[in-house]
């Protein structure tokens, strides 16, 4: 994956070397529970959206399995609960 960000970083003047990240992307302010839970949601789902895994547990980068209660490589992760009215939009 080295050549892929060296080449994005190539052509962006903004970078020395290398890109991993997407242009345009932007912090947002987590305001309230059920949106920081829609946020989580989201980014668990991304590599589902992209078409790399099945579920969002099985992209192996994901915090997905410990939400799960898989074995994860990410063992330090603080899990939220998601609000008691919330409704799963995805």
């Amino acid at each position: 994956m080295l050549p892929i960000f060296e080449s994005a970083g190539n052509n962006d003047s903004k970078n020395k070397s290398v890109k991993v990240w997407q242009t345009g992307n932007q912090a947002i302010e987590l305001y309230n529970s059920e949106f920081t839970w829609t946020k989580v949601l989201y980014i668990h789902n991304n590599p589902v959206r992209a078409g790399w895994v099945n579920k969002p547990e099985d992209w192996i980068y994901s915090s997905a399995k410990n939400y799960v209660e898989e074995e994860s490589i990410l063992p330090e992760v603080i899990r939220i609960n998601p609000p008691l009215n919330f409704k799963n939009k995805f």
